[in-house]
């Protein structure tokens, strides 16, 4: 455990009012599993960082603080409480005051782990917890990070550096940091995590075998001891690749055996290992499609091989052709995944969960809510967020991600009738999921701070905060993270909330207008190009020509991608008149003049909101700017540093759409400002 601002996180653990001080000297911890031992350990650093002592860890039930599971504190509740643990699911824990003594109890040590780091948090907030009575469950069984880091050290899409978990073609010796992040993804809930990228090249494929399994045990071991399950990425290839098999064909007996073996030898090294995390024919990577078999067929032969060790299938819905003709209207990469995974419903085995985009496209900082989420009633499926800013800015520029994950989650699909909510179908509350929740491409790296830009640590924060409490308000997770980040000066976390709650909706208006998406540098992702195309020669995604732009998704017209939505959602956004202008361009082909149901034309909002945009940024600075005198120097120098780098984009974003459009329509400003 490291001491500077940079390196912490949220975990500061600045030093507090010492009110309380001789309350925490001695505190019982009732177990001596490996949990209990992070829980002991995490104790000592926080407490020795807030008020200066070493606390007296025993397993005296008279303490004043008393840390347990159900079974070995049950003589100090009485049977109220017993009942609410009873009710708790197995991650839920109830922290209540008894008699002056503070007790934090549940039915695992896991639940134990997660009230402790609830009290911690509660007292870097400056709240008293002598008195605490919260009682507190998970809503998401699965609540997941995706590393994509690759064994030379890089890591695809990674913004912060270069890997924690690899560095030139080996695992890393020092496990130190490793265990480091595995306590900030312990202290906001995360449960589970996948450490390898899920484009599986090469020698990664061979982490399923007993060249890597030995220290990949260690990492589990880690990840284990603060509550994390471990996952690997697969080559849906690796009989071919690893035993020189002739074919990787999911219904032959010999492949089917292959990683049957296969299985029985990961868990002989790792009993607890959660299962595999599979991208397949997509981009360029096998899968059951090259043998004439589908998703179902691949994901269950691997399910059957996990099932005796309740072992799981996460199977990645991200499935398209990367190189068809973007021209002919007549395909449309919005409705892959639905296409490929509906008609399936029903064919998975229990153990395989689906993972999908939140969106039909790729993460951009506006599409509509992917149809396939809650569509198949028979089938797992969790929902997949992307932390890292791969077209949001790159941790460059700041885009607060939690008000746009808020607006997914409560999107109302109507799938069973109003309120069929995404939060309520991940939380396996609309269809009977034995397994559902979240998972999101991780934003970490060995930069000092972990995440490039200081700031976009909060949308790790805000993720797993989320996954826990999709209910909590986006202000609420900001106020949380800057307070124990940066402390509780008033006018800190003023300023703070605000740039970071304004963060979404300005980077929107530098960037894509209405839906549209991507007009991005193509392979990098990052800075205008806007007739960029990233697989081909064929064309661009926004249709744009001389009389207008945009996508005709119609039913009646267009691709028919709206008709995968249910009623009224799929009228809503079919009916030009009625679909929501942050979204028209996405579904709709309109003239430049067409007005928008705020009053302008769909070309001055272009011109408008880039230029406003790039205002706001220059606003966010001077925002910034005011509260120097309040932050350390390393972190206000990052932050000013990242701050310049999303000027000099956001200039660059507005020059470049503005002339773009300006000379494809020959409309002018009406505001009279200068287009080149």
């Amino acid at each position: 455990m490291q001491t500077s601002t940079m390196y912490n996180m949220w975990l500061q653990y600045k030093i507090v009012n010492e009110n309380n001080k001789d309350f925490w000297r001695e505190v019982a911890v009732l177990s001596n599993s490996c949990i209990a031992r992070s829980i002991k350990e995490e104790l000592r650093f926080a407490l020795n960082s807030m008020y200066k002592i070493a606390p007296d860890i025993t397993t005296n039930h008279q303490a004043k603080i008393v840390i347990g599971v159900i079974k070995e504190i049950s003589g100090l509740l009485n049977g109220k409480q017993k009942e609410i643990i009873a009710d708790l699911p197995e991650e839920g824990y109830l922290i209540t005051n008894n008699q002056g003594q503070l007790i934090l109890t549940g039915k695992t040590d896991k639940a134990l782990l997660y009230a402790v780091f609830h009290v911690l948090r509660e007292v870097q907030l400056g709240n008293d917890v002598t008195s605490l009575n919260v009682v507190e469950g998970p809503k998401n069984i699965l609540r997941m990070v995706n590393q994509w880091d690759n064994l030379d050290g890089s890591v695809e899409r990674g913004y912060s550096g270069n890997s924690i978990f690899y560095e030139n073609g080996e695992i890393v010796k020092d496990k130190s940091r490793i265990r480091d992040y595995a306590r900030f993804l312990a202290s906001v809930g995360i449960n589970a995590i996948s450490i390898n990228n899920v484009n599986v090249w090469e020698e990664e494929t061979y982490f399923i075998t007993k060249k890597y399994l030995p220290e990949i045990k260690e990492i589990a071991d880690i990840f284990k001891s603060y509550g994390v399950t471990l996952y690997l990425s697969i080559n849906f290839a690796s009989p071919i690749a690893i035993d020189g098999l002739d074919t990787a064909d999911p219904l032959v007996d010999k492949v089917r055996k292959w990683w049957k073996e296969k299985v029985t030898e990961i868990y002989q090294y790792i009993p607890y290992f959660g299962g595999f995390v599979v991208k397949a024919d997509s981009e360029h990577r096998p899968g059951p499609f090259t043998y004439g078999r589908d998703h179902a067929d691949g994901s269950n032969m691997l399910a059957e091989a996990l099932a005796p060790y309740n072992g799981k299938v996460i199977w990645r819905c991200f499935v398209y052709n990367c190189v068809q003709d973007w021209r002919d209207r007549s395909t449309d990469r919005a409705r892959a995944a639905y296409d490929h995974f509906k008609p399936l419903d029903g064919k998975f085995h229990e153990n395989v969960i689906l993972q999908i985009k939140n969106g039909p496209m790729d993460f951009q900082v506006r599409e509509p809510v992917s149809p396939l989420i809650g569509a198949m009633e028979h089938t797992n499926q969790m929902v997949e967020f992307q932390i890292a800013q791969e077209y949001t800015g790159q941790q460059r520029d700041l885009c607060y991600l939690i008000p746009q994950w808020k607006h997914v989650l409560k999107f109302d699909t109507h799938i069973k009738g109003e309120g069929t909510t995404i939060e309520e179908i991940v939380a396996g509350n609309v269809h009977s999921y034995k397994y559902s929740g979240l998972a999101a491409v991780s934003n970490i790296g060995n930069d000092d701070n972990w995440t490039g830009n200081t700031l976009a640590q909060a949308n790790l924060y805000g993720y797993g905060r989320l996954t826990w409490n999709p209910g909590l308000a986006a202000e609420t997770i900001a106020k949380e993270w800057i307070q124990q980040t940066f402390g509780k000066k008033e006018s800190v976390l003023k300023t703070m909330e605000e740039i970071l709650m304004d963060s979404w909706h300005i980077y929107e208006n530098y960037t894509a207008p209405l839906g549209i998406g991507w007009m991005v540098t193509p392979h990098s992702h990052y800075g205008p190009n806007i007739d960029g195309y990233e697989y081909s020669r064929w064309g661009t995604y926004h249709f744009a020509d001389r009389q207008g732009i945009g996508v005709d998704r119609t039913i009646e017209t267009g691709t028919g991608y709206t008709a995968q939505y249910e009623m009224p959602n799929q009228l809503l956004y079919n009916n030009i008149d009625t679909c929501p202008d942050e979204l028209l361009l996405f579904f709709h082909h309109v003239p430049y003049k067409y007005t928008l149901k705020s009053g302008k034309t769909v070309i001055q909002h272009i011109y408008d909101t880039h230029f406003s945009g790039y205002e706001q940024v220059e606003q966010l600075i001077s925002k910034w700017e005011t509260i120097k005198e309040h932050i350390d120097v390393p972190r206000y120098k990052n932050i000013s540093e990242r701050f310049s780098m999303q000027k000099r984009n956001a200039k660059e974003w507005r020059d470049q759409i503005n002339t773009y459009f300006y000379r494809k329509s020959g409309i002018e400003d009406e505001k009279r400002r200068t287009i080149y």
